[in-house]
C-alpha cells in the first residue's frame, strides 16, 4: 500500500487533502479545470486498488463516490479573471497596479465586497473612486476586474421614492427593482433627434412666466448668494406640476440633511411625491456618490423621456458637484487649474446639461427640462463654474441679495435674468402681456434709482413710479403657493390696463387675492378655459372689465367705511 501510495504523488496528495477537508469540516474540493478532472480520474482507478476501503472515513468515501459518478459529465472550463493590487488607499480614492484591460467608467470590486469605479487610466497604475466605505481595505489586496460599467435601475418604481445616486431606497419602504437598468452616463440625443423648444413648463411664479419663460425641454440656470429662495423657487416650480403630466426628479448634492429633509416635507405636504423622485449625496456621503448623483439622476429622468413623457429635472446644486470633482481630482494627483479646479470641469457639466432637450414625434415626443442651480459668492458672476454653466445653458434666473432683503421674494434681477427660449414658450395670452413688462421693469429701476437722490420729477415720471412699484409687489409671491395659469393671466391684465394704478400699496396683496376669489367664483367657466388653454376670447375681454370694474367700485365703497 505505502508503494502505491508513493508511486502515484497525485492521487496521494488529493486523497490527504480530501481527508484533511473531510475532518475539518471545510466545504468539499470543487472542481475547477481540466487538470482536477484528469486527477479525479486517476483517484478513481487507484481507489478500486487499495486495500482497507471500507476503514477510510464516511464523509471521504461519499465524497470519492461522488466525484466518480460525476465525471463523465464535468466539462473543463478555464476561467480567467484580471486581477490588480491595492497600490494605496485614501479618502475614497484607491490606486491600484495590473489590470491593464480595464477601461474608464469599468466596475472593480474590493476584497470586501464593495465596488469600485475606475476613474483615471496611467500607464502602469489606475484610480479608483470607492462606491463604499475604505474599511477593511489596505495596500496588496487583490481586486478583481467586471468588465463591466455601471449599471443604475430606472422604472416607473422609482417614482415616489427617496434614493442614493445607486437607486438604494433610503425611505425604508423596501429595495427597488427597476424595469431596466441602464449606464449612469449616456450620450444626449442627437440634433436629428431632437426640435424646437415651443411648449411651456408653467412654474407658477408670475415673475418667471411672464418674464424668464421656460419651455418643455430648455436648460435654464439658477444663480444666487446663499440663502437667497434658490431652492424654493425650484421645489415651487415642482409643486405646480400636480395634473400637469410631468414626472419630476429632485437631485440633492452635498446638501445638509436638514434642508433635503425639509424639501421633502413641503413635497409630501403638496401631494406631490406621488409624481417625484429625490436623488440624494448627502454632504457626509463619499465624493464618489456627488460625483455620480446628477447623472445616475438623469439616467432615471430619461427613462421616462424616451417613453414620451415630459420630465423635469433639478440639480440642486451644480457648485458642490463641480466641489465633489475637485475633490476627487486633486485626490486622484491631477494636475489644478483655475480655481483648483481640473481642467475637465467644463466637459464635467457640458455632457450632463447636454442630455435636455425636446424630442421630435419620430423620437417619442417626449423632453427633459432641466433646472441646474449653482452658487455664487457676493453676487460674482464671473467665478469660473457660474460662467461656465452660464455658457452651457439656454438662459439664467439671477437671485439679487439686495431685492431679497428688501422682502421682493422672488428676488429675481429681471435686468440680469434672461431665457433665450423667450416667448416661444410662452401661450399667445401671456406672450401679448409680457412684451413690454420687462422694459417697463428695467424703466422703473432707472427712474427709482434716479428719484433716489431727491430730484424733481415731472407728473410722467411720478406715475411711472408708481406703476412700476405696483408692478414689483404683483409679481411678489409667497413661497409654496403656486398660481394658475390663468389667474396669473387675470393679474397681469388688470395690472397692465391700470386697474391697479389707484389702490394703496399695502392693500395691492389684499386686492390681488379678494379680487382672484370673486373671479374663479363669478365666472369658473372662463377662468377654466383660460387655465387649459392659455388664450383669451373676445368674451374674455368684456367679462373681465365687467367683473374688475364691478369688483372696484364694491372694494373702495368697503374701504370708506
Amino acid at each position: 500500500m505505502s508503494e502505491n501510495r508513493q508511486g502515484r504523488p497525485d492521487v496521494v496528495r488529493l486523497l490527504r487533502l480530501l481527508r484533511e477537508r473531510a475532518e475539518s469540516g471545510e466545504e468539499p474540493l470543487q472542481i475547477r479545470d481540466a487538470g482536477d478532472v484528469d486527477v479525479v480520474r486517476r483517484i478513481s482507478d487507484e481507489v478500486a486498488t487499495l486495500t482497507g476501503i471500507e476503514q477510510v472515513k464516511p464523509r471521504v468515501r461519499d465524497l470519492v463516490a461522488d466525484l466518480v459518478a460525476r465525471i463523465d459529465t464535468i466539462s473543463p472550463d478555464v476561467r480567467m479573471r484580471e486581477v490588480g493590487t491595492v497600490q494605496r488607499v485614501g479618502s475614497g480614492v484607491v490606486q491600484l497596479s495590473g489590470l491593464p484591460q480595464a477601461g474608464t467608467n469599468e466596475i472593480v470590486i474590493f476584497p470586501t465586497g464593495v465596488r469600485g469605479l475606475v476613474l483615471n487610466l496611467e500607464h502602469d497604475t489606475l484610480d479608483v473612486i470607492l462606491l463604499g466605505t475604505n474599511e477593511g481595505i489596505q495596500g496588496g489586496d487583490l481586486v478583481t476586474s467586471t468588465g463591466e460599467r455601471l449599471r443604475i435601475p430606472v422604472g416607473n418604481a422609482l417614482l415616489g421614492r427617496i434614493v442614493d445616486p445607486l437607486a438604494t431606497d433610503l425611505d425604508d419602504r423596501g429595495s427597488i427593482e427597476g424595469t431596466e437598468a441602464w449606464y449612469f452616463e449616456r450620450e444626449a440625443p442627437t440634433v436629428v433627434a431632437r426640435t424646437p423648444v415651443v411648449d411651456p413648463l408653467l412654474t407658477g411664479w408670475k415673475m418667471i412666466d411672464a418674464l424668464v419663460p421656460i419651455g418643455r425641454g430648455q436648460r435654464e440656470l439658477i444663480l444666487g448668494d446663499r440663502q437667497t429662495g434658490k431652492t424654493t423657487l425650484v421645489v415651487d416650480t415642482i409643486l405646480n406640476q400636480k395634473n400637469q403630466g410631468v414626472v419630476c426628479f429632485y437631485v440633492a448634492i452635498g446638501q445638509k440633511k436638514s434642508s433635503t429633509l425639509a424639501v421633502i416635507e413641503t413635497l409630501r405636504e403638496h401631494d406631490a411625491m406621488a409624481y417625484t423622485t429625490v436623488v440624494v449625496a448627502g454632504a457626509d456621503d463619499p465624493p464618489a456618490l456627488r460625483y455620480l448623483a446628477p447623472y445616475a439622476a438623469c439616467s432615471m429622468a430619461e427613462f421616462f423621456m424616451e417613453e414620451g413623457r415630459d420630465v423635469l429635472i433639478v440639480y440642486d446644486d451644480l457648485t458642490k458637484h463641480a466641489d465633489a470633482y475637485r475633490e476627487l481630482s486633486l485626490l486622484l494627483r491631477r494636475p489644478p487649474g483655475r480655481e483648483a479646479y481640473p481642467g475637465d470641469v467644463f466637459y464635467l457639466h457640458s455632457r450632463l446639461l447636454e442630455r435636455a432637450s425636446k424630442l421630435n414625434e419620430d423620437a417619442g415626443g417626449g423632453s427633459l427640462t432641466a433646472l441646474p442651480i449653482a452658487e455664487t459668492q457676493q453676487g460674482n458672476l464671473a467665478a469660473y463654474i457660474p460662467t461656465n454653466l452660464i455658457s452651457i445653458t439656454d438662459g439664467q434666473i439671477i437671485l439679487d441679495t439686495e431685492l431679497f432683503n428688501q422682502g421682493v421674494k422672488p428676488a429675481i434681477d429681471a435686468g440680469r435674468s434672461v431665457s433665450r427660449v423667450g416667448g416661444a414658450a410662452q401661450v399667445p395670452a401671456m406672450r401679448r402681456l409680457s412684451s413690454n413688462l420687462r422694459l417697463e421693469m428695467a424703466q422703473y429701476e432707472e427712474v427709482r434709482r434716479f428719484a433716489r437722490f431727491g430730484t424733481e420729477v415731472d407728473e410722467t415720471t411720478r406715475q411711472q413710479i408708481r406703476r412700476g412699484e405696483r408692478w414689483q409687489r404683483l409679481l411678489t409671491q409667497p413661497p409654496h403657493q403656486p398660481l394658475a395659469l390663468g389667474d396669473q393671466i387675470v393679474l397681469l391684465r388688470a395690472a397692465s390696463e391700470g386697474y391697479l394704478d389707484d389702490i394703496p400699496m399695502q392693500d395691492v396683496r389684499t386686492f390681488e387675492r379678494e379680487f382672484l376669489a370673486h373671479f374663479r367664483t363669478a365666472h369658473p367657466l372662463i377662468a377654466s378655459h383660460v387655465d387649459r388653454t392659455g388664450e383669451v376670447s373676445e368674451d374674455f375681454e368684456v367679462i373681465f372689465r365687467d367683473a374688475i370694474t364691478a369688483f372696484r367700485s364694491g372694494w373702495f365703497r368697503e374701504r370708506s367705511r
